[in-house]
């Protein structure tokens, strides 16, 4: 059955030319379909109906902007033009463009699948969309693209190699035109850059596009994002609020290197006079070739703070655990707290140790137990309050870290994402400044135990740490935390819900079996989410409401993943016992 909502129908000839065989989708002004050419190749169709185009989208011999744009372009990075004409249908003027068809997908479509692509893959599409924009950009007369966004980059998977190209040139512009020529209705808020919302358009516009895009693919969610469905009825208000929004800092949630958090931070910023000056800059940054310049005045190296850590249960506060527990009492706390006594014996003192597990096992939790457990000083340090975008400064915040931690000795420094202040330098995606860094933590951390000091780092990605970093002398001792076992959830399960209203008899062993492979975040969230059920049915926490929310809410890591963690435990162990020579205590 012909969907008459659509132009074009099954089996028409276009331009004597051309059949179509599939609809693909409908935009404000144009449709696309899929066709076959004279050879029977497969083509891309897009259909302008004439009376729904801006004024805008014409060139100064009233031909729709669009197909001139195309006519011009040639490169591996961009759509491909074929042929062009115009149609009279029902008395209704159009324009059609005939493309090459790309085999592939949208990054869009990528991410609704994988909601975030890896850094390799990532730099990979983000190289061959600047080198697209790079040659449109050294155009005789050069073109602005103006909406680089996920849904106008698509993966060619025709050949050997995926290669990213641009589609879509609706927003273009020649950098010639005026700006009057600009049209950004229907333009995406989160890509397009401060001075595009005057309707002001260049080079710079699309580097900055191209740093939204790249934020995207690796966070999941556009740079600044804010809500927008109670902004859709006031284009002006979504505007004010993205721009207000911009004011704050840029925050990275993953672990990204320096490099690429420089650059996508560069890209992004407000002010065109600190923006990359060009797309060629723009490459040269994310391949390491260029140094990226101080955005503003250098500040001061901030002063590590002591994390003051109350009185608490310590280890009894850690549900399960127990071999764990013994063996930290055994071969940490006992030793820092009675040094003498372990020397007697021939036993040095412990530098520090690596946590590493799925995410969600309570890493940072047990080092904060621990904390209170032997009752040092506590200074828990993240990847972003070491690193700096000035040169040698992040250098300097890990010497006066590891300063002040002395001075304040017996000290415990807890670094959570190791992997991130700590890369391997072996990886092609470390610059110069990271292994710079490297360096400096190795140094500080060498026999840093004979000065009080004991680091625990934590990581979700051990085999990414710099090998350095586990030798003797340094990280000792290397630790793998699992999801909970039955006694750790049913003990998990009892701790989390002793204090709230909860029905008479609870059957904790029914719900401990029922979350086989759930991590420590995960039961936590299952015993808030059946509170806030049992609240809203003004009920007591009962066994049914437990095992319906368990039911909705499945494990945060998957089995395959899971898997994945007890093949790494293996290499990591086997990695141990190659590299520390020295007598293994209690592991």
């Amino acid at each position: 059955m012909i969907n008459t909502q659509n132009i074009l129908s099954k089996g028409q000839k276009i331009g004597e030319k051309y059949t179509v065989t599939f609809f693909l989708k409908k935009g404000s002004y144009a449709e696309t379909y899929r066709v076959k050419d004279p050879e029977g190749k497969t083509k891309l169709l897009k259909l302008f109906s004439f009376s729904k185009l801006d004024r805008t989208q014409f060139d100064e011999n009233s031909n729709i902007l669009e197909i001139e744009v195309l006519k011009k372009i040639n490169h591996p990075n961009l759509v491909k033009y074929r042929d062009s004409g115009e149609l009279l249908l029902k008395n209704q003027k159009y324009a059609f463009v005939i493309l090459d068809f790309i085999s592939g997908e949208t990054l869009a479509d990528k991410m609704k699948r994988d909601n975030t692509l890896n850094l390799y893959e990532t730099k990979d599409i983000i190289s061959g969309v600047l080198n697209g924009l790079n040659y449109l950009h050294h155009l005789e007369n050069p073109i602005i693209h103006n909406d680089i966004t996920n849904l106008n980059i698509m993966t060619d998977l025709s050949g050997k190699v995926t290669v990213p190209r641009i589609i879509d040139l609706g927003y273009a512009r020649y950098i010639s035109q005026s700006n009057k020529d600009f049209l950004k209705d229907g333009l995406n808020p989160f890509y397009q850059a401060n001075e595009s919302f005057n309707k002001i358009f260049s080079v710079q516009s699309d580097v900055f596009s191209v740093g939204a895009l790249y934020y995207h693919l690796l966070e999941g969610l556009p740079p600044w994002f804010v809500e927008i469905s109670k902004y859709k009825a006031d284009i002006i208000r979504l505007e004010d609020a993205v721009l207000e929004e911009r004011k704050k800092t840029l925050k990275f949630e993953r672990n990204i290197d320096e490099l690429t958090k420089q650059s996508i931070t560069k890209a992004l910023q407000p002010n065109t006079e600190n923006r990359f000056k060009s797309v060629k800059e723009f490459i040269q940054a994310i391949n390491g070739e260029l140094e990226i310049q101080q955005l503003s005045e250098a500040k001061e190296v901030s002063k590590p703070k002591i994390r003051e850590i109350k009185n608490g249960q310590g280890f009894n506060a850690i549900a399960g655990m127990q071999e764990l527990k013994e063996t930290i009492q055994l071969d940490v706390i006992d030793a820092l707290n009675d040094k003498k006594r372990y020397a007697e014996y021939g036993l040095t003192i412990p530098n520090g140790m690596l946590l590493y597990g799925p995410p969600g096992c309570g890493k940072t939790f047990f080092a904060e137990r621990m904390a209170e457990e032997i009752g040092f000083n506590f200074y828990q340090i993240k990847p972003s309050d070491i690193q700096s975008k000035f040169v040698n400064a992040s250098q300097e915040n890990i010497k006066k870290l590891f300063d002040e931690a002395r001075e304040h000795a017996p000290s415990i420094i807890f670094i959570d994402e190791l992997d991130a202040v700590v890369p391997n330098r072996n990886n092609t995606g470390v610059n110069h400044m990271n292994t710079s860094v490297v360096n400096e933590f190795l140094a500080q951390t060498n026999n840093c135990g004979d000065d009080g000091v004991f680091i625990i780092g934590a990581t979700n990605r051990p085999n990414s740490i710099d090998p350095a970093i586990l030798r003797a002398g340094r990280l000792d001792k290397v630790i793998y935390l699992p999801p909970p076992d039955f006694e750790a959830r049913e003990l998990m399960f009892k701790l989390y819900l002793e204090n709230r209203p909860r029905e008479v008899g609870l059957d904790y062993s029914a719900l401990s079996t029922a979350t086989e492979n759930y991590v420590s975040s995960d039961i936590k969230f299952l015993c808030d989410e059946a509170s806030r059920k049992a609240l809203k049915l003004k009920s007591r926490i009962s066994k049914e409401i437990l095992l319906e929310t368990i039911e909705r809410n499945k494990p945060s890591i998957s089995l395959k993943e899971l898997h994945g963690y007890i093949t790494l435990r293996a290499q990591m162990e086997g990695l141990s016992e190659n590299t520390n020579n020295r007598s293994r205590i209690g592991f």
